[in-house]
């Protein structure tokens, strides 16, 4: 194999590697706001987050020589993905669980935006296979299997709770179907940094608005939540699923995030000894098998 062939299959490697490691970096959130929760309000974590991330994706660009938006309607779509997927979903989910909802319905709830996307998509005269829309029904409902057991633990369902859902479900629906739809190939180093500049921009004034009585207590669980979320979570996963969407379809990258709950499971059980459940192991495979459908009609 000479050396152009050996870089092109390296590259078709990473490239095959990208959405398992996107999965196993994005299933972390959850552990994160396991973390911090406690010790952080919401919308103030998320903007000290926001600010990190952009210094650190700044500096990541300069230094890499990374070309910026070339023009202000450029920089004003990446704003838009920003606020949308980044103030608007995080920020939804954050509120909705420190408003009552647990974990298991409001994954349940987010885990509804591939079969939106798709719905969108179909309803603007995109091609959905039917095999497709096989793999999107199996997995939500090995979705519905893995947070099962979880649903009532802890669960304040109100008016409230259910509208923070709501909006980071349609949000990420929305800033996912706008990236692929009006944001052109741009470094994946600037972008996100613009993404996370208006993320704050957003998310400090509600937070200053909303959060008076609270205030972030650091301590080893804070700040090595911070620290993640900022180093993995931003520069990691916010990367990689800036490139899956620039790359690829919407309805089979959306269909990754049906893997993050099974995957979050077993994460909870190696950390929390949470338990895993025959349930949970059908559900898991339910899933799996779902993603490889939709996966595999867009290969």
């Amino acid at each position: 194999m000479n050396a152009q062939g050996g870089a092109g299959a390296a590259g078709a490697g990473a490239w095959q590697a990208m959405p398992v490691v996107f999965v196993l970096i994005w299933s972390t959130g959850f552990i994160v706001a396991r973390y911090a929760m406690p010790h952080a309000p919401p919308l103030q974590f998320l903007s000290v987050r926001y600010g990190l991330s952009a210094l650190a994706l700044g500096l990541w660009a300069l230094a890499g020589s990374a070309a910026w938006p070339h023009s202000r309607a450029q920089a004003a779509h990446l704003a838009v993905v920003g606020v949308l997927m980044q103030a608007a979903y995080l920020g939804g989910v954050w509120a909705a669980v420190k408003a009552g909802m647990g974990s298991g319905l409001i994954a349940l709830m987010v885990g509804l935006q591939p079969v939106l996307t798709a719905l969108w998509l179909s309803a603007r005269g995109g091609r959905v296979a039917p095999l497709q829309w096989a793999g999107l029904g199996l997995g939500f409902a090995g979705l519905a299997l893995v947070v099962w057991r979880k649903l009532g633990q802890g669960s304040e369902v109100s008016v409230l709770s259910v509208s923070l859902a709501l909006v980071a479900l349609l949000s990420i629906t929305a800033g996912t179907l706008y990236q692929k739809r009006f944001v052109a190939p741009c470094d994946v180093r600037s972008a996100s940094a613009v993404q996370q500049m208006a993320a704050l921009a957003v998310t400090l004034p509600l937070a200053w608005l909303l959060e008076r009585q609270g205030a972030i207590v650091w301590n080893v669980e804070s700040i090595g939540a911070m620290a993640w979320s900022v180093l993995v979570l931003t520069l990691g996963g916010n990367s990689l699923l800036y490139l899956l969407i620039q790359r690829g379809s919407a309805t089979a990258v959306t269909s990754l995030l049906y893997l993050v709950p099974p995957c979050t499971a077993v994460m909870a059980w190696l950390l929390f000894g949470e338990p895993i459940t025959g349930l949970t192991v059908a559900g898991i495979v339910l899933t799996a098998v779902g993603v490889g459908l939709v996966l595999r009609v867009r290969r």
